[in-house]
């Protein structure tokens, strides 16, 4: 071996390569529970959102930043959906799985924010809400979607329509406040599931709208930002 590339290892033993994903990983700082408060509470709450039933329910996971009994039930039914101690605590084992979600951009596994673009070219951009605040929306969306993913045994979902431009909405027909528009909305199909399968897929899901069409499933969380002009909950 080299001079130089018995440095190099040397290197690598005490400066470990740190991988992209692994780079952009949330870092959890403790071990969350119930009755922890703070912003990485808040970052858990939307990581665990769409585990927030277990059947078809109207509740979501409240990301409001204090771990109380609903977020502890929505972890403990994702410890037990990624096999992992189902304890209640989000402790390094847990910490490791919701950043195993993660990508390197900030969008997770199984979804990119090319997706979710409105398809006349604006990307995030002239909706209902500026860019930022839509991107973060979609991004609280993605979480919602990998549990649906996951509880469809890990079937590809395919998003027809996410976020849109004011003006794509109303080429499509859309409504003036669409909660496509403001980026907490999507149509999406399921690889071998039925829009209404879906549909009561996305019910244990945190998802309050939810609109089964011949061909894909609408979801959205409406309830959660009443703001934005649809506070009720929206089922078939």
């Amino acid at each position: 071996m080299t001079k130089v590339a018995a440095v190099m290892l040397a290197m690598a033993v005490v400066f470990p390569i740190i991988g992209q994903d692994q780079a952009s990983a949330y870092s959890w700082t403790r071990n969350l529970q119930e009755g922890s408060n703070g912003a990485d509470v808040k970052e858990l709450q939307i990581r665990v959102a769409g585990w927030a039933a277990d059947s078809a329910s109207k509740t979501y996971v409240s990301t409001d930043g204090a771990f109380g009994p609903g977020t502890k039930a929505a972890v403990i039914r994702f410890q037990k959906a990624y096999g992992l101690t189902a304890d209640g605590v989000v402790g390094p084992a847990t910490q490791a799985k919701l950043n195993s979600l993660e990508a390197s951009d900030g969008s997770t596994q199984n979804f990119n924010f090319s997706e979710f673009q409105s398809k006349d070219g604006s990307g995030f951009s002239n909706g209902n809400v500026a860019a930022a605040t839509v991107k973060e929306n979609v991004r609280k969306l993605m979480y919602k979607l990998e549990a649906v993913r996951k509880k469809a045994g890990n079937s590809a979902i395919t998003v027809n329509s996410g976020f849109r431009s004011l003006s794509h909405n109303a080429s499509v027909g859309g409504a003036s406040n669409s909660q496509h528009t403001y980026g907490i909305a999507a149509d999406i199909v399921v690889g071998g599931y039925t829009p209404t399968a879906v549909a009561n897929l996305a019910k244990s899901s945190g998802f309050s709208g939810v609109i089964i069409y011949s061909t894909f499933t609408h979801v959205d969380s409406r309830v959660e930002y009443p703001s934005y002009g649809a506070s009720s909950y929206y089922w078939p």
